[in-house]
């Protein structure tokens, strides 16, 4: 039996989770609505303020659905009550972030600015040379984040690019002059 699978799903005060015919799962929180259509043959109930995700047999396919969709209803939960933000720093001479409305402009030392669109429920921000990217849904966020760190992934140099607030990036040593 999945570990994480079994554990049920609390549901907080404010937090209303509706459960359709298709496996349709609603949730409403205090900052926003996500609604996701799960796998038909998982088993999703709503009993005393806990979601419960159960398995029809052991086969391979329903063992890994089971674990995922109650990973996907808690971070639906955890999404609309408290909200994910991934941090992302900016480092290297002349590289910068601004904010433009809804545009995200990245000088990364290419011919030209690159400009960044926020996608629905994903918002950005930039402090210094930190860009905070947050939002409700999990994936939304962690897309986007990797949409912009792709622009300029950090080089094993010196370092410059975007990088995770919480990435460590190996540094190798470069060339060596002959004498």
């Amino acid at each position: 039996m999945s570990r994480i699978g079994r554990m049920p799903v609390a549901v907080p005060a404010g937090v209303t989770v509706d459960i359709k015919d298709g496996n349709v799962v609603t949730v409403k929180g205090p900052k926003g609505t996500l609604e996701r259509t799960f796998a038909p043959e998982m088993k999703i109930e709503l009993k005393d303020n806990e979601v419960l995700v159960s398995r029809p047999n052991d086969n391979k396919k329903e063992k890994a659905l089971h674990g995922l969709t109650r990973a996907l209803i808690h971070n639906m939960v955890v999404g609309v009550t408290d909200g994910f933000t991934k941090t992302l720093e900016v480092n290297g001479v002349g590289y910068r972030a601004q904010k433009q409305g809804k545009k995200l402009v990245l000088s990364l030392g290419y011919s030209h600015p690159v400009e960044m669109e926020d996608p629905d429920g994903v918002e950005s921000k930039v402090d210094g040379n930190k860009i905070i990217v947050s939002g409700i849904s999990k994936e939304a966020v962690g897309q986007y984040a990797a949409e912009i760190r792709e622009k300029r992934a950090p080089e094993p140099y010196k370092g410059k690019g975007i990088k995770y607030a919480d990435e460590i990036i190996r540094r190798k040593v470069g060339k060596t002059g002959k004498k």
